[in-house]
């Protein structure tokens, strides 16, 4: 039972505070909504952690890869470096970018900066070709410089990639019909687990390779000098799709745990929020009740 002298008190804060039904109605609604968060903020920390949990894994087996590629890449470069090869920028010739990218996202920049360092490569000679390896940078090149791409591959890097897949693309970039003075891969460089930059490197043409000073001096035929520049090139773009590939696992893996940790946030600022308005809607009732049993009394 109230005591007489609270009853006053109760009847001025009914007075000042009648409200229907409706308001009540609303903060069941805004529970609701908060819970449903809630469950769907959860679902996302979960996707995320179990994602970041693949990355790591695959990480492993994608460094792995880009240090075997590594010795492919760089054993061309050692032939080219003693022979003093050198890209052709003279005679009217057109240049070829390679862009070396994939078709999967979730992997924070990697696919926005190399299609940034395209473009700025472009904008100093915007006459020249792109061939684009996988579909994300290859949306994003159509909207700026769509006019420049004469060939575009899918399908590559949904797993490490191999010479095989290299070789291909080498067949059909040697099947373009335009002679190109300089051709130029762009790819990511793989510096830590947390960095990577987007660098060229050259595929020389077969007139660089004739025209390099020292090139009599290894005793190649000229008849093989087609071969020896596709096998170059081969070589080349599977050392840059293998390092790619350990760049976007990397940074797919550092984006999940970022967004775990987003999720994390969130969730902890619903709970503040869900228990807060709980609470709020609780104590509502209870005035509601204490004022209706008073009202009881003095009928």
């Amino acid at each position: 039972m109230l005591s007489r002298a609270a009853r006053p008190a109760l009847k001025a804060g009914a007075a000042a505070s009648v409200r229907p039904l409706t308001p009540n109605a609303a903060n069941y609604a805004t529970l609701r909504e908060i819970e449903q968060r809630l469950k769907s903020i959860r679902n996302i920390e979960k996707i995320t952690k179990t994602m970041k949990i693949v990355a790591s894994t695959k990480l492993t087996k994608a460094q792995k890869a880009m240090t075997e590629s590594r010795s492919y890449g760089e054993t061309s470069n050692t032939v080219f470096d003693q022979a003093e090869t050198k890209a052709i920028e003279e005679g009217g010739k057109k240049t070829l970018f390679i862009v070396c990218s994939s078709d999967k996202g979730l992997c924070g920049g990697v696919h926005s900066g190399l299609s940034k360092a395209t473009r700025r490569l472009l904008a100093e000679k915007p006459d020249a070709d792109l061939v684009v390896i996988g579909e994300k940078s290859k949306s994003q090149l159509s909207r700026s410089n769509g006019k420049n791409i004469v060939l575009s591959f899918a399908g590559i890097g949904k797993d490490i990639p191999t010479f095989t897949d290299a070789q291909a693309i080498a067949d059909q970039v040697s099947l373009l019909p335009t002679d190109y003075g300089d051709v130029q891969i762009i790819y990511n460089k793989f510096i830590n687990a947390q960095s990577y930059e987007a660098t060229p490197i050259e595929a020389f043409s077969e007139e660089a390779i004739t025209n390099s000073p020292n090139f009599a001096a290894f005793e190649i035929d000229d008849g093989v000098l087609a071969n020896l520049r596709e096998y170059a090139l081969a070589n080349s773009l599977y050392w840059a799709l293998a390092e790619g590939h350990a760049c976007e696992i990397s940074a797919r893996r550092n984006a999940m745990d970022n967004a775990s940790k987003n999720a994390g946030d969130m969730i902890n600022k619903f709970q503040i929020l869900f228990n807060r308005t709980r609470q709020a809607v609780i104590t509502g009732e209870l005035v509601e009740i204490i004022t209706g049993a008073a009202a009881s009394e003095d009928q």
